[in-house]
């Protein structure tokens, strides 16, 4: 499978915060953007509120005049922060009143959050979903219509 540089490098951040218990979607250097942007916050900036999309001044500036920030537009990285957060079961924006799992880096809340990420990133990069196994149960004439590679 062809992949992207980004999307290589931002799938490798992303496994070892989950593994090393590094992802915690409520502190912006150790969610999935802060992970993908080396565990920086600065692109908390780009937007007023944590977990919205809409770009502020700053977020159109960088947006408008091209930046990429290891490989993703302030946009880009706004919806890859988004999608994580809903994933995981919060509303956003993020506020203390809105709705929040009650463990908050339990593993499966942050698997599912993860497996939204990973796929939009193969969306946004025109990859296969890597997270799809749906082909592993497509059969023809009472058969596997692809073998399991393992």
């Amino acid at each position: 499978m062809n992949t992207t540089h980004r999307f290589e490098a931002a799938i490798k951040k992303l496994y070892e915060a989950f593994h090393n218990n590094m992802l915690n979607p409520e502190c912006c250097k150790q969610c999935a953007v802060g992970n993908i942007l080396d565990n920086t916050e600065s692109w908390k900036y780009f937007s007023d509120d944590h977990g919205s999309t809409n770009l502020n001044y700053i977020g159109r500036f960088h947006q408008n005049i091209g930046r990429r920030f290891n490989g993703y537009t302030p946009l880009e990285l706004l919806t890859i922060e988004s999608i994580f957060l809903k994933a995981c079961g919060y509303a956003i924006p993020l506020h203390y009143k809105n709705e929040k799992p009650k463990n908050t880096t339990d593993k499966e809340i942050l698997f599912k959050g993860l497996t939204a990420v990973v796929s939009h990133l193969c969306r946004i990069d025109g990859i296969a979903n890597i997270m799809d196994y749906s082909k592993l149960f497509e059969y023809e004439k009472d058969k596997a219509k692809y073998e399991l590679a393992i």
